[in-house]
């Protein structure tokens, strides 16, 4: 996706007039506009002289935006775009047009409705006072050009916004005063008093003045809460560090954090931001990664171990070498996941999109003809005007075109501040509507290292003997399981003794020589060999393989030493995630190539609904096929073996920062090991959702109610009317109403499961027709190139599977409705390969 900087937007109408025309480019596959961001999104092949060229042709500019534009700052130096500059601005004109408006009030109001005192020169002089409102009028539409200037050029490009609105409105309103003075005039001339009075009464100086100026009211305070929904972007990017210490020539020197390079040996003192990634060469410490995390703890740092940008050293000095710099950080790539959410369109926003197309044109007809209707019924023209007028201020294209972007842009940034990254906007609002969650058993649900459980030492022994035996013999052996008790006896500081004659017997054990004795090491089949297990030992070991640990056997000149079992533990929140996603309506599913005696005790441990055990890596995405037919499915993974499954689930949620692979594959990414971010992120994308449907609801809602009450539908019935000051009031209100909902969203409470209500639960397996079509396609060099293919087909609505190969050159679809070859063809050569043919 290349993004651009867009300018002149001021309202949905011409985010979706900019859409429109960018779309029309040829070679642009998809665009999205955000009105919040003021910023762009396109794909495909178009060049970007093409793509900037259309949104000019629009009436509006463009211009590339940070690296595609060839700039080399890091994602986290492009704070200044994100500035709000717009509030300033509009609180100097607020308040310019303040001072005019209140004389301008005092004058046509004050002394008309309560008699307040004005200077002798006016008695008698309604000319004058005429005059006076008409160039303090005048002021202020001079200081408010900018919705002239923009509403009558998007008008001239047939694109009318909420700009158009208001300067018809306020136009309006001023050209007809400007006709009463003047008929006043030849009236008070003439000495027609009664008709000058009638005149003065057709004033509207003060509605084109206030319309603007409460306009510019609720413009600011948009402004200001549009600004504080990129908050939380904008945190993130203050905490990149500006400079780094890096070692040249032996020497210490502070440079700029643009000058490091991939390989630079940089160092960190305590209280110090680590200044890019890198790996730690020398040296420990405490690293606080709250800021990539959320984990106010601590995590140790030793030679050896990966350090991130922004992370915050707090005890010991370190020295380490830069692996990834600029863009290429984990921050930096936060960042830009963060940003290209925000930059793409959630499906729902498509509806207030459709509207927000037609919605300025037809509300310009709806004023006309209630201007025609009132005159035909015979009213003055007076009354007819503010009729039309009342219906082009009131009218809120703002409020439907902010509803989804500013709820998704305030959860996107919730997410990031909680280690929760939604990769799209569409990503953000699918995450709730998840029926079934798909686990991977290791490194998901348990921990993905082995640990010593249970040390059960035979008749005649101890633990603290039997660890002895077990750490000698283990600590010279390879075997993932040997880990287990090595790092055992490491936590109980226990010094390791030294074996002869060590043998390593595959499949089986392990056998040495210990202070001149024989000691064995292995499974049951292979001790029983060499020495006697008595029955009560044997049960309980059977009793701990039921319980999905592994038991090994350890005798010593031919009497049995003990036990020691080992299991790949659940990590300490798996339970608790897992009731927190069944209290919300959701299946729980464990997937894993253990056997199913295994498999079910560890199911049982974690209390998940189902268990499916045997499942080999390249299983997984068969088995999420088969989920998917029940329901909406998400699969939480963590390797390289699970991205096939990523890719297949509707939503693939990467966990612990996983893999890049996984991560590329993947919708949403955990920047933590723990499961119960998964409950988290959907109860986040549910409160996104629900908030988004309230914006919605009210935005419909206004526009629905306030159209009829502005042109006066409601005056023979209830006699209310509505002057045009107060519609433009309601306006101004209506958009500052929406953004603020959506910044509720900041109290929401992530963790908070109190609150959680189920969802319909997933269907029974229905069979449906199906065909398939093969396409030639061309490029794919790797798993990664099939990947992308595949998720890109299985996009479009229709594709039932698509498996792509790169040895064979070929994508085959499974539909499950007729899909057009020009579709397929279309999003498989937007991901830049070309398809030969289809069949």
């Amino acid at each position: 996706m290349v993004q651009y900087n867009v300018t002149g937007m001021s309202c949905a109408a011409c985010s979706a007039r900019v859409e429109k025309a960018v779309n029309g480019v040829e070679g642009v596959t998809s665009c999205s506009v955000s009105l919040l961001t003021n910023s762009m999104g396109v794909e495909g092949t178009a060049s970007a002289q093409a793509v900037i060229a259309a949104v000019e042709a629009a009436g509006y500019g463009a211009a590339l935006k940070g690296a595609a534009a060839g700039q080399t700052k890091s994602a986290a130096m492009d704070e200044d775009a994100l500035a709000d500059k717009e509030t300033p601005i509009l609180k100097r004109r607020l308040i310019a047009s303040l001072g005019f408006l209140i004389v301008l009030m005092y004058v046509s109001m004050g002394h008309m409705m309560w008699g307040w005192p004005l200077p002798a020169w006016f008695e008698g002089n309604h000319v004058a006072m005429g005059l006076v409102q008409l160039l303090l009028a005048g002021i202020i539409m001079v200081i408010n050009q900018k919705f002239f200037i923009n509403g009558f050029q998007s008008l001239w490009h047939r694109a009318p916004n909420m700009d158009t609105l208001v300067a018809l409105g306020s136009m309006a309103s001023f050209v007809w005063s400007v006709y009463a003075l003047f008929a006043m005039t030849d009236a008070q001339v003439k000495g027609d008093m009664d008709a000058v009075m009638t005149y003065m009464h057709e004033f509207y100086f003060e509605s084109a003045a206030m319309i603007l100026t409460l306009i510019t009211v609720g413009k600011m305070l948009e402004a200001r809460s549009k600004g504080k929904t990129t908050d939380a972007l904008k945190g993130l990017m203050k905490l990149a560090p500006k400079t780094a210490v890096i070692l040249q020539n032996g020497v210490e020197t502070e440079v700029s954090i643009d000058q490091v390079k991939k390989g630079d040996i940089f160092v960190v003192r305590p209280g110090e931001n680590i200044p890019v990634d890198g790996v730690v060469l020398e040296g420990s410490s405490a690293v606080n990664e709250a800021a990539l995390t959320g984990e106010s703890i601590p995590v140790d740092k030793a030679a050896g171990d990966r350090v991130s940008a922004a992370t915050l050293n707090q005890s010991g000095f370190i020295k380490c070498e830069a692996t990834r710099v600029g863009e290429d950080t984990t921050l930096s790539q936060i960042i830009q996941m963060v940003s290209d959410a925000a930059a793409t369109k959630a499906p729902i926003a498509k509806i207030a999109d459709k509207v927000s197309g037609i919605f300025v044109p037809a509300v310009i007809t709806i004023a006309i003809v209630t201007m025609v209707v009132w005159l035909l019924v015979g009213q003055t023209v007076g009354f007819a005007l503010a009729r039309g007028i009342s219906v082009l201020v009131i009218s809120c294209p703002c409020a439907l075109g902010l509803a989804t972007p500013v709820a998704i842009m305030v959860g996107n940034g919730i997410g990031a501040k909680n280690g929760i990254l939604f990769k799209t906007a569409v990503s953000l609002e699918e995450t709730g509507k998840v029926q079934i969650v798909a686990l991977d058993k290791t490194g998901t649900i348990t921990s993905g290292e082995p640990k010593v459980t249970d040390i059960l030492p035979a008749a005649g022994s101890n633990e603290a003997d039997l660890l002895t035996l077990a750490y000698a013999l283990e600590r010279k052996s390879e075997h993932p399981l040997a880990k287990a008790i090595v790092q055992k006896a490491a936590e109980l500081e226990m010094q390791p003794e030294e074996v002869s004659d060590f043998r390593a017997v595959a499949g089986n054990g392990l056998s040495a020589v210990w202070n001149g004795a024989e000691v064995y090491g292995g499974n049951s089949k292979f001790i029983s060999g060499k020495a006697a297990i008595p029955a009560d030992i044997r049960t309980k070991a059977e009793r701990l393989a039921e319980e999905g640990k592994t038991p090994l056997f350890f005798s010593k000149a031919g009497k049995l030493a003990g036990v020691i079992a080992v299991a790949d533990v659940m990590k300490e929140d798996s339970l608790q995630a897992v009731h927190e996603l069944q209290n919300m309506g959701i299946h729980v599913v464990m997937l894993t190539g253990d056997n199913a005696r295994t498999a079910n005790a560890i199911g049982k441990q974690a209390d998940v609904d189902e268990v499916i055990a045997g499942v080999l890596p390249d299983g997984k995405e068969a088995v999420i096929r088969s989920l998917a037919k029940k329901g909406k499915v998400a699969m939480v993974g963590d390797g390289i073996n699970d991205a096939p499954a990523l890719t297949r689930a509707d939503i693939g949620i990467a966990i612990g920062a996983g893999t890049d692979v996984a991560i590329d594959a993947a919708d949403v990414v955990l920047m933590k090991s723990r499961l119960r971010d998964v409950p988290a992120a959907i109860r986040l994308s549910r409160a996104t959702l629900r908030n988004i449907h309230q914006n919605l609801f009210w935005a419909f809602a206004y526009n629905v109610c306030g159209i009829p009450l502005a042109a006066g539908v409601f005056i023979s019935l209830f006699g209310w009317k509505l002057n045009p000051m107060f519609g433009a009031a309601a306006m101004s209100l209506s958009s500052f109403c929406v953004v603020s909902n959506a910044l509720r969203l900041n109290l929401f409470d992530i963790r908070n499961a109190a609150k959680d209500k189920k969802i319909k639960p997933m269907q029974e397996i229905k069979e449906e027709k199906t065909m398939t079509k093969t396409l030639k396609v061309e490029g794919m060099m790797c798993p990664h190139c099939e990947a992308r293919v595949k998720k890109a087909l299985e996009a479009i609505d229709g594709v039932e599977e698509a498996v792509a190969s790169h040895e064979a050159g070929t994508a085959v679809v499974t539909l499950s409705k007729d899909v057009a070859d020009d579709a397929l063809k279309a999003a498989v050569e937007a991901q830049d390969y070309p398809v030969l043919g289809i069949e």
